[in-house]
């Protein structure tokens, strides 16, 4: 049984799986796509979406937790260039987005050996897939938009009132 084992282990021993993550990182950091196998597409996006929330400002406040957090990534990605970008460029773009940061989509069968392939991409980055859309307003868990919770909330306490 495999209860509670969640790491794909993608058939190699530990540091090789690490060392292929963190390439793969650094490639998708650098070039904001790239084409691999679903398995490594799912396996990436859990291993670089906690560092790009390291990257994002709000966790950057002070000068210390800054430096904290880079060195962090750096200690993951072990690519300074990598951390540059994510830093500045990345966090910029995904600073009021709450998660999601990549986007798995899938191409179907390669050639060789039939293995299923993917494009993984940051969200952000892509806005060829983002630009038929309009930006939605921010809804709440309920499923209603901030707006129109507010005046709700105003009337309701008009009729308590009289």
């Amino acid at each position: 049984m495999r209860h509670g084992k969640k790491v794909n282990h993608l058939g190699r021993k530990a540091a090789h799986r690490k060392a292929m993550l963190a390439n793969m990182a650094c490639s998708l950091i650098e070039h904001k796509r790239i084409n691999t196998t679903v398995a490594k597409a799912k396996a990436l996006k859990q291993f670089v979406e906690p560092l790009i929330t390291k990257s994002k400002a709000e966790n950057n406040q002070s000068v210390e937790k800054g430096t904290h957090n880079r060195r962090i990534v750096f200690k993951s990605l072990r690519d300074k260039y990598a951390v540059t970008t994510l830093f500045g460029e990345v966090s910029s773009k995904v600073g009021d987005r709450p998660g999601g940061y990549t986007r798995i989509i899938k191409l179907g069968n390669r050639l060789g050996d039939n293995a299923d392939m993917a494009l993984i991409e940051l969200v952000d980055f892509n806005e060829v897939y983002n630009a038929g859309k309009p930006k939605e307003k921010k809804k709440s868990r309920r499923g209603r938009s901030k707006k129109a919770v507010a005046p709700v909330a105003e009337t309701k306490s008009d009729d308590s009132e009289e």
